[in-house]
């Protein structure tokens, strides 16, 4: 999946009618819902959703968008920090493998392991040898856990660098988004190409297996119709059914 990210728009296609496609996600996600209880109380599969993308490409949003409305006994989202010292004492893929979707379950990653082939490379951590090699560890973890009933979704957020300065400039000057300002986001900003190029490598390496959707995410509106009609997609020919009744207790 050779994909150059600078040739992708990351605003919506031509002609796209921003109300009725509204009204469509909002169908989508009401169809979500059902197919998540069906997912739960069938216990047979699970979903992980791994969200990755630059700084304000709108992960947070997405999630609450796309997956606030269902059961929250059957959807957990975690996000990546930075390694805490028991995890950098281990091998990278220890601390994902700890919180893949257990059965009935829908997992979100708002980041993910993703992260060890991305800032790490940017940053010179690790050199392009080790970069190549966890490519193919982490092609074997998602077949590992695709053996074991789980379909992945892989989402790049793909916001344009002009949209990133104006999301990331709204959360200094609008007091509801100071919680979100981060000096480090800016510094990250600066590495901008060298990011693209890393994410472009992902793209090309950890697919077509289990393929990247790049999500034009400059509105979010479009991103969350996107997102959502994958999800419901990938979901509906699963076949789910829920359990029949295994007592004839006052029957």
């Amino acid at each position: 999946m050779s994909i150059k990210i600078s040739e992708v728009s990351a605003l919506p296609p031509d002609g796209l009618d921003k109300k009725d496609t509204k009204k469509e996600t909002k169908d989508l996600t009401e169809e979500l819902y059902e197919l998540q209880r069906v997912m739960y109380a069938e216990g047979k599969q699970s979903l992980l959703v791994v969200f990755q993308g630059m700084d304000a490409s709108g992960k947070d949003g997405a999630t609450r968008k796309v997956f606030g409305d269902i059961n929250p006994a059957g959807c957990r989202v975690h996000s990546f920090k930075k390694p805490t010292d028991e995890e950098f004492a281990h091998d990278f893929l220890w601390r994902v493998h700890k919180v893949a979707p257990e059965k009935g379950m829908i997992q979100i990653f708002n980041r993910s392991h993703y992260e060890d082939v991305l800032i790490q490379r940017v940053h010179n951590w690790i050199d392009m040898d080790m970069v190549h090699r966890r490519f193919e560890h982490i092609n074997n973890f998602e077949r590992l856990l695709q053996d074991n009933g789980t379909h992945i979704l892989k989402f790049y957020l793909h916001i344009s660098k002009e949209e990133q300065e104006i999301q990331l400039k709204e959360r200094m000057t609008e007091p509801h988004k100071h919680w979100k300002h981060n000096d480090n986001d800016w510094k990250e900003r600066e590495h901008w190409d060298s990011y693209m190029e890393a994410y472009e490598d992902v793209f090309t390496h950890c697919s077509p297996d289990i393929p990247w959707t790049i999500v034009p995410s400059n509105d979010n509106w479009y991103k969350e119709y996107v997102i959502a009609k994958k999800v419901v997609e990938t979901l509906r020919p699963l076949g789910m059914a829920y359990p029949g009744l295994d007592s004839e207790m006052g029957v």
